[in-house]
């Protein structure tokens, strides 16, 4: 199962989603028995490519952010022992 073929949210696969869904209309009756298989791996596969792009920005990000939070903490943790 894949996410919802939308070409503004996956603009790394949107060449590949537009041959995906060019193949479905096209071949309506032979898409079920293998015809476009080829395409979906592909599609698949960069539908994986883009995730763990925006998992390692995900994780980037939230570690930028506990880094301020840890800072942020230490400096409360000052003044109020001041």
């Amino acid at each position: 199962m894949h996410p919802p073929l939308t070409l503004h949210k996956h603009p790394m696969c949107a060449q590949i989603i537009e041959e995906f869904q060019k193949c479905h209309l096209d071949h309506p009756f032979a898409k079920f028995i293998g015809e476009c298989t080829d395409l979906k791996i592909k599609l698949d596969r960069c539908f994986r490519q883009e995730k763990a792009l925006k998992r390692k920005a995900n994780f980037e990000q939230s570690k930028k952010l506990r880094d301020r939070l840890q800072a942020s903490r230490k400096e409360t943790a000052e003044a109020i022992t001041e």
